[in-house]
This record gives C-alpha cells, structure tokens and sequence, in this order.
C-alpha cells in the first residue's frame, strides 16, 4: 500500500491515555499500514499510561516505571504525538477543535474520548479532609504511602468500599504496615462477584491473614480527631460503633468521566456515561467515546476486557470497518493476599431455570458455585474461592455443553478438566479475546514459552487469570516449562539459590544486576533475603536485607490483630528453669501481656507493642532466653514427651534429644516453617509424625520420620531410615534439612516438596542415606557452618543502636506510643479491642 502524503493525513485526537487509549493507540498504528492517520494523545497525568490493573504491585518497589504499558511513549513513531500533563479543557465541536490546559487549540477530523473514570466518593461528612484518599492512580498510591509512613508501623487505616478495588486499597495499607480494616454497607466482601457462600469464606480468609472487616455496615461522618499531636480521625459506622483512623481511602465504586463531553453538548447516559451507539459513536459523528467513560447504548463497563475491544473497534471504523461491540465478559479472578476469588458468565444465577452445584467447605476455606442450565448440560457460570485453580478451564466454557457431571468439575476428586476439553474457538483471554485456537497456532510457528505466547497472541498480558491455561496448552503440544521463580528471575528458587552459595553474592541489589532483571517484587524479595539467610550468618536486619523482610521478620515478633506483637522466647524440648518462669512472670505483669502456652511446648506472650519488643527482650535474654523464631520461615519448635528420663515406657532420652535437635537447628532459615518433635517411645506422645522431621525412639535407637505437615492438607511423616544411633540421626537430619533448603521451591512445605520429587522417596532415601549424588559432605558442612556462625536475632538487636531504632510506632514520634492499641480485661481472658469491637487473641504459630 502506497503511504499518503502528510498533507492528506487526518487526525484524530485522543483525550486520556489510560490502558484503553492506549491500546487504542497501538490498534490503530499497527494496522494504518499507509499511514492514513496522524495520532495527538493528551493525557492529564503526567506518566505515560501504565498498568492500573496492576497498581497494588507498585507498593514496596515504588519504581513507576515497573508499570508502564510496553511501548507507551511511541519512540520513533513519527504520527504519535504524546503529550504528557495536557488535558483536554473544552471540545468546539462546530470548528472540530480541542483547547488543552495548557491553551493550544488542535483540529481533528475524529476524536476518541478516552477519559476512564474517577472514583465516587460518597457524600459522607468529614469526606474531604486531609486524611481521606482515594485509590486510582500512581499519585494516589504516593499520597496514601506518605499519610502511612507519618502514622508509623501498626496504625490503623480503613479502606470504604469492600469490592475488588476495595480489596486492592485494603491490600496496599497492609503492604504499607498498617493495620487495615474494610468496611462494606453489603452483607459480604465483594457483592458484585460472589455470593453469601462464597462472601462467608472469603471473610474468614482475609481476616484470618490480617484484614479487619466490617460487613453491613455504612460510615455515618469522619470526624477530625487530634491524639498525642498526630493527626487523626473517628468514623462514625451506621451501626454506632467507631474506628479511630490515621488514614481512609475511599474505594466505593467508580464514576465515567464525562464532564467533558457534557460540556460540549455530547449525549450522556441516564447513569452517566458518554452515550454511544454499538460502533463506539456518539451523538456527534465525528465523536467516538471507549473505555470506562462509553456508556454503551446506556451501559457502561468497568473492567480493562470490554475496554480494549472498544479501542480495537474504533480503529478498526476509522480505517473503513463495521465493527459492533459484542457484549461483554465480566469474569473477574484475584489473587490478593494468597486468597484466590473468581467469578464468571452468570455468577448469581440470575437465568430463568437455573440451576446451582455447590460445595462449601469451610474447614479447607474454599467454596465453588457451578450455574448450569436446567437440564444440567450446559454451564452458565460460577464462583471460585479459596481455590479458584479452574476458572481457567471453566470459563471458556460458558454457554457450552459440560463434559462431565458438574459435581465432578468442582469436587477435589472429581474430573480435572484439561486443555484438550476446550474447543478450538473457546476464549482462553478475556481481556484480549484469544482463542485456544490462536493460542495452539502461536505454540506450532514456535512460540515455546509464555513471553513468547504473549507476544504472538496478546494473551495474558493483561490481568493474568489466563496463564495456567496457557501453561497447559503449552504442556499439552509437549512444550518443557519454565520454572522461572518470577519475571525478575529467569531462576528457579533452587538454581538462586545455587548461585549465591558458588558466587558468594551477599545483597539482592548485586544478584539482580548480575542475575536478574528490573527492580525486584513480593516474591523475588523475601525468597532471596531467605536464601541469603540460609547461605550465610548475617543478621537479617543488616543493611540491604532489612528492606527484604516479610511483615513479621521486619520486627523479629508476629504481628497480631490489633496491631501489637507476640514474644515467644526459645524453650529447647520444653525445658525452662524455675528463674526463667519467674522472669516471663514479671515481664508479663509489667508489660501488662497475655500469656499463653503454646502448642509447640513453649510459651507466647501477646499484646506488645513495637516499641515495648526491645524492652521485653532485654529482660529475656538477660535471663538467659533467646529468640524462638515463631515469626520466621525457619525452626519453629522441636517438641517432646519426657521420655525415659521420667516415663516408665520410654525407651530413649527424647527430652536430651529435643534440646540437641533444637540448639542446633535453631535459626536455620528456610522456604518455609519447620518443625521437628522427638517421642520417646511408640505411644508417640510428641506427635512427631505431624511433623517435617519427627524422631521416635526404639529399643534399638532412633526410627527417622520426614514430610509430615499440618494445615489444610495435612500430611503424616514417612520412615526414612530406622534404628539409627545418635550420630547418625543427626547426620541424616543434617542431610535432608540442607536438601530442602537447597531445592525446595519459594514456600513449599516439605511434604509437597517430597511428593514432587522425581523418583518420590527412594531417591530421596539414595541422597540422604546413600549419598548417590555425592553432596552428603557439602550438606553437612552447611549445617557446621550455620551452627558455627548461629547468634541470637533479639540478643544482637539488643546490640546495635540502628537497628533499635526501628522498633517505633511513630516514625515521626519515636517516644510516643500508639494511642489505638486496647485491651478488654473485664473477662477472664484479656483480648484485644480493635478500635472499639471485641477482639479474640490471633492464633498462636507453635501448634
């Protein structure tokens, strides 16, 4: 095709410059082959668009750029003129002109209103003070991070509004060390999506890793409130409880931006929204409006899917097609702190004859929904939490024949439904609208992993609820998969890991330049700060490391519900002296503390706060106690019975056994919690077959349990090798704890670690036992070298003035204590008050 000549070219100007005016962007230059159209793009933020999807990840890297749209700036496209921090004022559309905020006057032969939306801040009084934010974009985000650094480590923020974004926001504060609370005037988290079932579940969920949520409630006033010099405030719930806040963020929906085009007389929505035709066209024909701001003929979507195939419609109308917007998928599917939700096609049944399959099982914390039609052949949609491990494979399947009983489709021993269930033209990418057909003829040209895929077809580079799918197509034509830990690292955690102990790299920063790419994220972070940590004896507050940390590891305690901590001083096999009860008993009384004796023979001290956590250790560890570890991915407890010291069946000293194990193993970082137990007989009193390495005693030594695991999915240990005298049982022990921290991948419990072990346990007996790869002296080096070099975490602390100084409430008031924080001792337990409701103390970790 012949290119026009400039002066023939038309122009269109872009006003918004969002994910969808980008891709708008992108579909038109990619297929204007003759270069029929000149592009001016004005976007009122002042970064190019970037990934608002994905905005909570910003939190922790606060790298802006880690955001941003591939090819967003339009280098060396001479037709796209970007111009970043200029909006669009006012719209003449008789002269066909835009005046920018910046006064320049542009001529267009077509203008695509790209505006999004903002979000609704309901009229509550109080709602525009200071302390109140909303979640929308990169400045906000930098607002709310500000506002949560001033209030310190543990205060309280409230997000308003429990939908997706609200989830998102409530998220962020947690990311931010605050502690969070949500409330929603619906019934249940997430109305819109899931429902009372799956909104049950999804509450404990959230609640049970940090969240605080209030349900059927309204927020009546915010009311500023001034406590110690710190700026505050006191909502006022519906119900006539409060909560004391140093922050809000309001996430209660979204409206289009249309203002604009009202302004110029341009037809809107009865609901809001720029009124457009099937075609994306206004009531001004030179007009098109996409995205967010589109009331398509009176209906306006919000979610990043419908938006692109908008932008792909109006390019494709303005170089001559006919396309017609198709409807939508509103399937929705997040991940947010670990907790899967998803929900598709007809979610709440609202189809005449409609049928529902449930199974809600509150002790996994996992509820899934299939709505079939009314013969039960044909899937309408559903609602995945807990585990929504299937909506990749059950959502192309909306609108079509079920192929299997449905009740098979959601049960943990049903019929997994695999790739090759899927027609060839069933949508694989929502966001993108990409078949498994394009999908498995990007895969036979040679697309041989998942950058790859994304780069021929589009497909999941958008919201990511389709890449497992795209795994198993790839599996599925014979593709070997990546075990990359994450985009940052082409590694898997064990090839990491591999590479710090050959090369001797000591900071994430030097391995990430050497090694990896970007800036780093959740994931990469605190796996890497573990390796290092199982690599060598540095303090994991040290420098670099510090910013590495998880939440807990960040104040060497667990933080608890109300925004106080727990003390678990170690107690090796149970062992405490008389004077070193004595000194707990004090500390407690003074620091007004909960006591509790955990699970793991061991006792828990609730209700610090994080400026008490260096004086309650000065106290212990001048007893002579140390840290116990029970906020760390490493050795939790080695518990046991008082064998054949005092029981008249014990067979073996499992109480000197204990001690040992626990001395030695202590501090041993790792991917994930470990914990060992030593019976003395075989009446198993210790449990040690619930354990990752459980010992029990025989007549003729030591019976050597691995892989047992509680949780969700508990798993009892397997004999790894019988009757084994003291030096062996430690060797051994040495041996299978270093071969899982070497290979196990980032989280992976030692039960699921050994079930996917090529080979299962009898290679795992040939390594540990056998030596069969030759590392059994390398192993047990390792282990030397981490007993050698093992110091106290709270002892060294206790030593080092920086380090101290981390241990505030308020960043900005280090002296000051968090007015927020109370108990409820009316009772004969004391439990924590959040902000005004009744409390219960957090689980312990010892179990």
């Amino acid at each position: 095709m012949n290119p026009i000549a400039p002066t023939q070219r038309k122009t269109v100007v872009v006003v918004g410059h969002g994910m969808v005016g980008h891709r708008f962007v992108e579909a038109l230059r990619s297929r204007d082959e003759a270069g029929q159209w000149q592009v001016v793009v004005l976007s009122e933020e002042k970064l190019a668009a970037y990934d608002r999807v994905g905005l909570s990840s910003y939190v922790g890297t606060w790298v802006a750029d880690a955001l941003a749209l591939p090819g967003n700036q339009y280098a060396g496209d001479e037709l796209v003129d970007l111009r970043l921090g200029q909006r669009g004022e006012a719209i003449d559309r008789d002269a066909k002109t835009v005046t920018t905020s910046t006064g320049d006057v542009i001529a267009y032969d077509a203008l695509v209103m790209a505006t999004g939306s903002y979000a609704f801040v309901p009229p509550v009084p109080g709602h525009d003070l200071p302390e109140c934010f909303v979640y929308r974009t990169i400045d906000d985000l930098d607002g709310i991070r500000a506002a949560a650094e001033a209030a310190g480590p543990g205060a309280h923020g409230v997000v308003i509004g429990g939908g997706l974004l609200g989830l998102e926001a409530a998220n962020a504060l947690r990311l931010l060390g605050m502690t969070p609370h949500v409330i929603e005037y619906n019934d249940r988290l997430m109305p819109a999506q899931v429902d009372a079932g799956g909104g049950a579940i999804l509450e404990k969920l959230v609640s049970d890793i940090g969240l605080n949520v209030h349900t059927g409630v309204g927020t009546a006033k915010i009311v500023s409130l001034e406590e110690d010099g710190a700026n505050k405030v006191t909502l006022h719930l519906s119900d006539e409880s409060e909560i004391k806040a140093s922050l809000v963020v309001f996430s209660a929906g979204i409206r289009p931006h249309d203002q604009l085009a009202k302004d110029a007389g341009i037809e809107t929505g009865g609901r809001g929204g720029i009124l457009t035709d099937l075609g994306l066209r206004t009531s001004d024909p030179n007009i098109y409006a996409i995205g967010e701001c589109a009331a398509i003929e009176g209906v306006c979507y919000g979610l990043v899917a419908p938006g692109y195939t908008t932008a792909e419609i109006v390019a494709d109308r303005l170089l001559g097609g006919a396309g017609e917007f198709p409807g939508a998928d509103m399937s929705t599917k997040l991940k947010l702190m670990g907790v899967d939700v998803a929900s598709f096609g007809d979610a709440h049944a609202t189809t005449e004859g409609a049928l529902s399959v449930v199974l809600h099982d509150a002790a996994k914390g996992t509820y899934a929904k299939l709505v079939v039609s009314d013969d039960a052949e044909t899937l309408l949609g559903g609602i995945l939490v807990g585990d929504a491990s299937a909506y990749s494979a059950l959502r192309p399947l909306v609108g079509r024949p079920l192929p299997a009983d449905p009740a098979t489709l959601i049960s943990p021993a049903g019929a997994e439904l695999g790739a090759d269930a899927l027609p060839d033209d069933a949508q694989i990418c929502s966001c993108n609208n990409v078949s498994k057909g394009s999908i498995c003829g990007a895969i036979a040209e040679g697309a041989c992993d998942i950058p790859a895929v994304k780069s021929c077809t589009n497909a999941g580079t958008s919201c990511g609820g389709c890449v497992p799918m795209i795994k198993k197509l790839l599996e599925q034509s014979g593709v070997t998969m990546s075990k990359a830990l994450c985009e940052h690292f082409g590694q898997s955690r064990a090839e990491l890991f591999d590479i710090v102990n050959v090369t001797g790299i000591r900071t994430f920063s030097e391995l990430i330049a050497k090694h990896g790419k970007g800036t780093g994220c959740d994931i990469c972070k605190p796996t890497v700060a573990s390796i290092l940590a199982s690599t060598s004896s540095d303090h994991i507050l040290e420098g670099e490391q510090a910013a590495l940390q998880d939440t807990n590891d960040h104040f060497l305690a667990n933080l608890q519900k109300n925004g106080t901590y727990s003390v678990v001083p170690r107690m090796p096999g149970g062992e405490v002296t008389a004077e070193q009860l004595i000194v707990i008993g004090e500390v407690a009384k003074e620091f007004g503390l909960y006591v509790k004796v955990t699970g793991g023979q061991r006792i828990d001290l609730f209700g610090a706060r994080v400026e008490q956590l260096p004086l309650i250790w000065k106290r212990l560890v001048d007893a002579g106690m140390e840290s116990g570890h029970a906020y760390g991915k490493s050795l939790r407890t080695v518990k046991s019975c008082v064998g054949s010291t005092w029981c008249r069946y014990g067979q073996q000293d499992s109480v000197g056994m204990a001690v040992l194990l626990e001395k030695r193993y202590r501090g041993l970082r790792s991917p994930h919690k470990i914990k060992l137990a030593v019976s003395g007989c075989a009446r198993e009193c210790a449990e040690a077959r619930g354990k990752d390495v459980g010992v029990i005693a025989t007549e003729n030594g030591w019976n050597l349990y691995v892989g047992g695991n509680g949780g969700l999915t508990p798993k009892h240990a397997v004999l790894l090798a019988g009757e084994l005298d003291d030096e062996t049982l430690i060797r051994y022990i040495d041996r299978y704890l270093m071969f899982y921290i070497r290979t196990a991948d980032r989280l992976q419990r030692t039960a699921p670690w050994q079930e996917a072990l090529e080979g299962g346990m009898d290679y795992l007996k040939a390594v540990v036992c056998e030596d069969s790869l030759g590392i059994a002296g390398d192993l047990e080096a390792a282990m030397d070298s981490h007993v050698e070099g093992y110091k106290d975490e709270w002892a060294a602390v206790l030593e080092d003035e920086n380090k101290l100084s981390r241990f505030v409430s308020f960043v900005n008031a280090p002296d000051e204590a968090d007015p927020t924080i109370s108990f409820d001792d009316s009772g004969e337990r004391k439990v924590p008050v959040l902000l005004g409701l009744p409390g219960i103390p957090a689980g312990g970790s010892d179990a």
